[in-house]
């Protein structure tokens, strides 16, 4: 039996805005299963962005339930929020959000600095782990300048996975990256899902959609389609069969 990560039921945001009362939101249903890829998809105003901010405990609901790994999010504090959020989620961003003068490294570290069960030793063993992970370990001690667009959202990503968090949570995370670089990075999703890790992406490109095993459609505030891919496309072979680029 797989464990419930993500609960969400009749969940509704609104926003007043001047006299008016913005139904971002409208009664959104869902749950997110231990070891799932979901996609979640939907165009500029269809309620995705409020979606993932509250998500993400950036924001609160307006009514409704949401619970993450069994925590009702609802009356928590903004302490116990930032808690949640430090421990329970790694983000990623299609901007990185890299420390411009830190190494790799460090910068994987960063969301350690904020965990004082972690000690300094443990804190850069992990960060090392985890770049690893991502296949940059002959990249940590290099700043993000002396990156690739696609090696700088690796760290973010190993950046992600260091507080071996419930679920990794990425906003448009292929955005600004070429085709060949979103399905090296898709193909590293798909190796961390393998090892059991809960990925919940956030994406208005349907390609990008294909790489997960479900996609969840918002429009206008409402779910309007959640389902499994029944063909869920392997990255690293579409990849291998892109036109080798010219020297």
């Amino acid at each position: 039996m797989s464990k419930e990560i993500i609960k969400i039921s009749d969940l509704k945001r609104e926003f007043t805005m001047g006299n008016e009362t913005v139904h971002a939101l409208k009664g959104v249903s869902f749950s997110i299963q231990q070891g799932e890829f979901v996609t979640i998809m939907g165009s500029s105003g269809s309620g995705k962005s409020t979606l993932l901010n509250i998500l993400g405990c950036l924001d609160q609901p307006t009514a409704g339930i949401y619970e993450i790994d069994g925590v009702h999010i609802k009356d928590l504090s903004r302490n116990e929020l930032a808690t949640i959020r430090n421990e329970k989620i790694g983000f990623i961003f299609q901007s990185y959000n890299l420390l411009a003068r830190t190494s790799a490294l460090e910068n994987v570290e960063l969301p350690l600095l904020y965990n004082s069960k972690v000690s300094t030793s443990e804190r850069r063993d992990r960060a090392i782990k985890a770049i690893k992970m991502v296949g940059l370990g002959d990249r940590m001690h290099h700043t993000p300048s002396q990156l690739s667009g696609g090696q700088q959202q690796r760290v973010a990503i190993a950046r992600s996975l260091v507080n071996n968090p419930v679920m990794i949570l990425a906003d448009e995370a292929t955005g600004n990256l070429d085709t060949r670089t979103s399905y090296e990075i898709m193909s590293l999703f798909q190796e961390l899902n393998k090892q059991g890790i809960t990925i919940t992406f956030v994406t208005h490109e349907p390609d990008i959609a294909t790489f997960s095993s479900r996609t969840i459609v918002l429009k206008d505030g409402n779910v309007i389609q959640d389902f499994q891919n029944e063909n869920i496309q392997c990255a690293a072979k579409q990849l291998a069969n892109l036109p080798q680029e010219k020297e």
